[in-house]
């Protein structure tokens, strides 16, 4: 069976038996309750097993001088019926060694009479009766099919209990939750289905009679050592006269005794299918043992909770849907995607908004759509693994695919593998891709594989980097721009705002951090100005406590209007985004800090926060002098000062001698080159085609004095970059 059959399997059930699914989940929850609670009172004696008949007996009739009825129920609480010696009825739980009574039985409430009705028929009588029956064993197919599920996940039976990695809440959870509660929600379903269908005499057999037998030889009743344990009902003889006798309901049989003699009269031994439907009601309900009560309780929560789970696990991947622009056969960029949960099509489909936006032509796909591509000349995979190194569910027909439709023409390919060390065969489905891409003759490599652990955004930027170098297509290097947005948003309170000036329109807005707010300079904050899911990110320098940062005012500019609008004492909704990635090096002993226009924002929190008086030189660039940069000059004067600040360096581009940061790193190119094989750390933020620059002459400089390249650092974690 294919992965795909049991996942449709499992959603198709459980949207067709939802509505039935959450009112058992409930009532059931409920009714486990009561099971619970009735073993509250302590109207059971505590050597219970050990007392039989003979002890019993001769207690009852030495005190009550007419008795109709003793019953035993699964709480093991003896009821009787009788009269007592001043001519009272009696019906109260007693205690069998001594007779007396211990408590009085009570009705069940309303409430759980109306929960146990709509539990057992919807208040449908047979009919709801039959549609119970039916949705209890669709609820053993969708345990079955979870199973399938779990099994295939983990790739065979041996792995069931192996290590699950956690995607996200909803799917870590429902797969946990789900080996947990598979045995308990198999009992209910199966016992739900066998008692409905005993309701319907199914498996009543015709041979089966229901008058008892008499004995053809005599047979004594060990009425002195039958254990009242295996009692159910005595009914008592109405009168002393010899053919009225006792009638004992036992576990599996009920008998007909002699009052006087104890010799069975007739017997009636119970059917399996009766037997089974006792053991069923047990199992089904809890009523015999609390621990097992409290266990089907849980179980029903579960189902409420994989309803949910379920569902959202539904929607992630709905929500996942391909978007294009351009047609798969006029497109030069072809991006294909396995994706189990989503995870890789939300990278791939920021790579895909880039190129479009860049006036690129490309088209996303999933690897199940592959196809003849005339006119592509890049090809790029992104690929998750399911459970143990198998093709996700969209993928499961590409390499079939691929072998049916040769490209007519030279394509350049980069397979992305994305996956968890935590599993032994690590993208394992995108290395098979990327060897089985290598066979063909249409197909030229243009990278070695890359492979992403666990989502990190850090490691796929790795490859947006090369992938860049190699083509010449300015991607973003910042890992925020991969990232998955953050539920939950804070409120953060404007402190201050610079006006713009009339040279450049750039301002400092200053805004108060929540008690809770934990956030360093180089992180990111997100706001979204329109209340809607357009956002908008801002690198944030950490000012005496405080978030600052640094915004263009652009014109019908989204974002930078909505905060150049914004007042000391308006609030706005944000979201703070860790940027673990681009935070100042806690173990570098130089740092160089390179930024352009408000890309200057972050480094001026890290400078003011550099309490270990690291040595940090800043390289800045601006178009004009302006009252800005004469705030960041005195802002720098004061580091300096203090030694939070070795050197400050500007380039302004419009001004009388204008030159550009990148010619700044040029004239100290023998202290970049010393800073490097220092192990000393530069850190570049700003625009796009800033950093593409910067790193040009680095490498230039790499080359001709250290005699290697700047991805050597880069791999190292000596160049970190937060570009847009």
């Amino acid at each position: 069976m294919t992965l795909s059959f049991w996942r449709y399997s499992h959603l198709a059930l459980a949207v067709f038996s939802v509505a039935f699914l959450i009112i058992a989940s409930v009532t059931g929850t409920i009714l486990a309750v009561d099971a619970i609670q009735q073993k509250i009172p302590a109207h059971r004696v505590e050597n219970f097993d050990a007392i039989t008949l003979g002890q019993t007996l001769p207690e009852l009739r030495k005190s009550y001088p007419e008795i109709t009825e003793l019953s035993i129920d699964h709480n093991q609480f003896v009821t009787l019926q009788a009269i007592d010696n001043d001519g009272n009825d009696v019906n109260a739980y007693i205690n069998p060694e001594t007779a007396k009574i211990i408590g009085t039985p009570t009705k069940k409430s309303d409430f759980i009479n109306w929960i146990t009705g709509l539990h057992r028929s919807l208040f449908l009588h047979e009919t709801g009766r039959l549609f119970i029956g039916i949705n209890s064993f669709l609820l053993v197919l969708i345990a079955m099919s979870g199973f399938a599920l779990v099994i295939n996940r983990q790739r065979g039976l041996r792995n069931f209990l192996a290590k699950i990695i956690k995607e996200y809440f909803a799917q870590y959870y429902h797969v946990l939750l789900g080996r947990l509660a598979l045995i308990p929600i198999l009992i209910i379903a199966l016992s739900g289905t066998y008692l409905s269908m005993e309701r319907f005499h199914l498996f009543e057999n015709e041979n089966q009679t229901e008058n008892p037998t008499t004995t053809q030889t005599k047979k004594t009743f060990d009425l002195r050592n039958t254990p009242l344990a295996e009692v159910t009902k005595i009914e008592f003889p109405f009168s002393d006269d010899e053919e009225d006798f006792y009638i004992f309901e036992l576990k599996d049989r009920k008998i007909e005794v002699n009052q006087y003699s104890n010799e069975i009269i007739s017997e009636e031994l119970y059917p399996a299918s009766a037997l089974l439907a006792d053991l069923s009601l047990d199992l089904h309900t809890g009523r015999a043992n609390s621990i097992w009560a409290f266990i089907l309780g849980l179980a029903s929560l579960n189902i409420l909770f994989f309803i949910y789970s379920g569902f959202a696990m539904t929607f992630k991947r709905r929500a996942s849907r391909i978007k294009n622009k351009f047609k798969a056969e006029e497109s030069k960029y072809i991006l294909l995607v396995g994706s189990e949960n989503g995870s890789s099509l939300r990278f791939a489909n920021a790579i895909l908004k880039q190129l479009n936006d860049q006036g690129k032509k490309a088209h996303l796909a999933q690897l199940n759509n592959y196809t003849s591509y005339p006119k592509a000349e890049h090809l790029l995979i992104f690929s998750s693994t399911y459970g143990l190194g198998d093709a996700p569910s969209n993928a499961s027909k590409f390499v079939t695919l691929l072998e049916k439709n040769a490209q007519q023409q030279p394509i350049n390919y980069s397979v992305i593998g994305f996956g968890s060390k935590s599993y032994p065969d690590f993208c394992g489905y995108a290395k098979e891709v990327d060897n089985l891409l290598e066979t063909k003759i249409w197909a030229n490599r243009l990278l070695k594989l890359q492979t992403v652990n666990d989502k990190s955004t850090e490691e796929f930027v790795n490859w947006v980097q090369l992938w860049s170098a190699k083509t010449g297509i300015l991607l973003s290097t910042t890992s925020s721009v991969y990232n998955h947005i953050p539920k939950g948003l804070q409120q953060l309170m404007v402190l201050d705002k610079t006006t713009v000036s009339e040279k450049e329109q750039t301002f400092l807005l200053t805004l108060r951090a929540g008690m809770r707010s934990k956030f360093t300079s180089g992180d990111l904050l997100a706001i979204y100005p329109a209340n809607d899911n357009r956002e908008r990110l801002y690198s944030i320098g950490k000012h005496t406590g405080n978030i600052q940062l640094a915004v263009k005012l652009h014109p019908n500019g989204l974002g930078s209007e909505f905060l150049y609008n914004l007042k000391p004492g308006n609030t706005i909704k944000t979201q703070i985004i860790n940027n673990h990635a681009f935070h100042f090096p806690k173990k570098a002993r130089q740092v160089v800090l390179i930024s352009n226009g408000t890309g200057i924002a972050p480094f001026l929190g890290m400078i003011e926060q550099n309490k270990k008086k690291t040595e940090i030189h800043l390289y800045s660039g601006f178009r004009q002098k302006t009252e800005i940069t004469a705030h960041y000059e005195k802002f720098a004067a004061e580091m300096k000062q203090k030694q939070y600040l070795k050197q400050f360096h500007l380039a302004y581009s419009r001004e009388e001698n204008h030159h550009y940061v990148m010619d700044l790193i040029q004239m100290d190119a023998d202290f970049f080159a010393n800073l490097l094989q220092n192990d000393g750390v530069i850190m570049i933020c700003g625009a796009l085609a800033m950093q593409f620059d910067v790193e040009k002459v680095l490498d230039t400089i790499c080359i001709s004095k250290n005699n290697t390249n700047l991805l050597e650092y880069k791999t190292k974690g000596q160049i970190l970059t937060d570009c847009y």
